[in-house]
């Protein structure tokens, strides 16, 4: 399975669009909404986290809970909701055993859903590589839904949902954080003397690389191999290098405002 998914500027927006991919005959395994917590000082006392830590461990708030959760407006999604802690976002409600997966929680989700059976297909397709993408609208206090599909026809329905629904894209949010970002990046890689202009593509994988959970907290060195694995075609460029270390740089502010 693949996935699709949008964001949304309310929860209530948000739930309106999981109705209109219900619509479509998608399953609610298959679907996921996320949305900013309103618990953060019992968060910040019950959740323990580091600067290495993957997104969603720690303790859960509340764990798992089998049942549903209404989000808004009496919309559920029944097979399981999760309230986190996530590193650099803060507390976060995902109703739906997508958004619950992606988070840290999916082997519980899965097993509290369907005695396991639906694991392999939930760790399968995660879209793990647009996660800060989703943190990013999270902190904004957006919603982000997540349908996950079987084929490019469902993909394409699905997209038609989102966006009649009001959705931003994912592709259109993350050139928006990047233009957030893009000025500062330029002064201070143009300041070393470097081509920001020409080496721009390949700096923004890198420091897009950096915020990979299996990357995140690591170093260049210590990441090597998995960067070898996935940018075999930009990972020893030193573009590239600068690029990850500013990202890394970047989350770990992120998680020292959240933490003051």
């Amino acid at each position: 399975m693949n996935t699709v998914a949008g964001i949304f500027q309310t929860r209530a927006d948000g739930a309106r669009a999981v109705e209109s991919l219900r619509g479509l005959g998608l399953s609610e395994a298959n679907l996921s909404l996320l949305t900013p917590g309103t618990s953060a000082p019992e968060a910040e006392s019950d959740v323990e986290t580091s600067d290495t830590e993957q997104p969603g461990m720690g303790n859960a708030l509340g764990g798992l809970v089998g049942g549903a959760m209404g989000a808004a407006g009496g919309m559920t999604l029944g097979a399981a909701a999760a309230s986190l802690l996530v590193p650099g976002v803060g507390p976060i409600m995902a109703a739906g055993i997508v958004g619950a997966a992606l988070f840290g929680a999916g082997g519980a989700a899965a097993g509290m859903a369907a005695g396991g059976a639906l694991e392999d297909n939930i760790a399968h397709g995660l879209p793990h590589d647009e996660l800060f993408v989703y943190e990013d609208a999270l902190r904004q206090g957006r919603t982000v839904v997540i349908a996950q599909v079987e084929d490019d026809e469902q993909a394409k329905a699905a997209r038609s949902a989102l966006d009649a629904a009001g959705a931003e894209s994912v592709d259109a949010a993350r050139e928006s954080w990047w233009v957030g970002l893009r000025d500062a990046e330029d002064e201070d890689y143009t300041g070393q003397g470097r081509d920001f202009k020409t080496d721009e593509p390949i700096y923004r994988r890198g420091f897009e690389a950096a915020l990979h959970p299996q990357q995140r907290g690591a170093s260049y060195a210590e990441s090597a191999s998995r960067l070898r694995e996935r940018y075999s075609d930009a990972y020893e460029h030193e573009a590239f290098r600068r690029g990850y270390e500013r990202g890394r740089s970047y989350h770990q502010t992120l998680q020292e405002r959240q933490r003051s």
